[in-house]
């Protein structure tokens, strides 16, 4: 508006007419539309956004899109991301089995979320359900529920010792075994004694090792964080090709570590898929959830993968890069625009040669710079952001 009301009064001093100032005015005015300018940003964003949702990268703004190509760090949680999340029990050992007990830990299970909670009542699905009462979740480290005048846990031996519960001798050394054999260990009993230990095993995904790889080969450096004894984080970290990775961290070491990796100048990507990742994920710079865990982790997530495919992760890190490549794009054709027609509206040519722009003409080159800006966007649905990778060796050591 300034530079047209200037170019109105200039025409006017150096001796035009009324009309002619009027219409070079009007021209400048017409031609600096701001509409290109305007567009240039939200619909790469909205594109960007769409292409992520037809490859089931679900985005919750605009924000996360543009976060996701500065990341350096990634941390993955190894339940339900590295690994299927459909853990399956292998081995079931007694101390004092009886079919009360059975019928005790399948209706405590069944009121977990916990994928081995899962494994658990799927092992024990023969089993008539028994009130439960007082149930409670314990952070990163089981359940505990009551029946009757008595108190049950499953989950770690930390959970039951810390409650007072007595671990049979047994019952530790074939833990101690099923542990070497990188199998996850799940302990019961009540408020006196453990009653049954079960052994559980989860399979890595058949992506994870090429996804890794991938995030490697773009710059990024991967954690693996798990509540896991070390014995079984060692055996998925190696089979996974993960050459830093932490066991026996509990829901808010994972956030403090992650603190931790903030502190020191990183910008950290969370993955995860469980109540127990929620702290971790809404500290992160850009939490990322699995479509396929719970509701908790993708509600406080800023970017979902529906098919929990970590895969899908350098994917979005390329959709971030070429969504906002598009942005520079637009941008500079908005202002390249402006800065070469602006003058020539003007009349800047009129002494040179006697070209005026036709005011009409101005608002068709108007409508044209947004038809620009539009198509250049679009250009990104066309784009590529799968990559090609060879699959890894299938152990390394750690």
């Amino acid at each position: 508006i300034c530079i047209a009301t200037a170019t109105f009064l200039i025409w006017l001093l150096l001796g035009q007419t009324f009309t002619f100032a009027l219409a070079r005015g009007i021209s400048v005015l017409v031609i600096s539309c701001p509409c290109a300018l305007g567009l240039a940003t939200p619909t790469a964003l909205i594109v960007g956004i769409g292409k992520g949702a037809e490859h089931g990268i679900l985005i919750k703004d605009a924000t996360s899109l543009e976060i996701a190509r500065k990341i350096d760090t990634i941390v993955l949680d190894k339940t339900g991301t590295i690994t299927e999340g459909h853990p399956r029990v292998v081995n079931t050992y007694w101390h004092t089995e009886t079919t009360e007990a059975r019928k005790i830990i399948y209706s405590l299970e069944r009121l977990s979320e916990h994928p081995l909670a899962e494994a658990i009542v799927r092992e024990f699905g023969q089993e008539t359900s028994i009130p439960v009462t007082g149930f409670e979740t314990i952070p990163g480290k089981g359940i505990k529920g009551r029946t009757g005048d008595e108190t049950y846990y499953a989950g770690t031996a930390e959970l039951l010792t810390d409650n007072g519960v007595i671990l049979p001798e047994p019952l530790k050394q074939k833990a101690e075994s099923w542990l070497k054999e990188a199998k996850t260990v799940v302990w019961f009993g009540h408020s006196s004694q453990a009653l049954a230990i079960i052994a559980i095993t989860d399979e890595i995904k058949p992506t994870s090792l090429q996804a890794i790889r991938q995030m490697e080969k773009i710059g990024l450096t991967v954690y693996m964080l798990t509540g896991d004894n070390v014995g079984t984080a060692q055996a998925i970290a190696r089979k996974a090709n993960i050459g830093h990775y932490r066991s026996g961290v509990l829901p808010h070491d994972k956030a403090i570590f992650i603190e931790q990796l903030q502190q020191k100048g990183a910008r950290v990507a969370m993955v995860g898929d469980g109540i127990n990742d929620s702290a971790a994920l809404a500290q992160a710079d850009l939490s990322i959830a699995m479509g396929k865990g719970s509701d908790i982790a993708m509600d406080t997530a800023m970017i979902t993968i529906l098919s929990s495919d970590l895969m899908k992760i350098p994917e979005t890190i390329r959709l971030s890069q070429l969504t906002v490549r598009t942005i520079h794009q637009n941008l500079f054709w908005a202002f390249i625009y402006n800065l070469i027609g602006v003058p020539i509206a003007a009349g800047i040519l009129y002494p040179l040669n006697g070209f005026l722009l036709n005011p009409m003409i101005g608002g068709a080159a108007m409508a044209f710079s947004s038809v620009s800006v539009v198509a250049n966007s679009l250009r990104l649905k066309g784009k590529k952001i799968q990559r090609k990778t060879e699959v890894p060796p299938a152990e390394k050591e750690v």
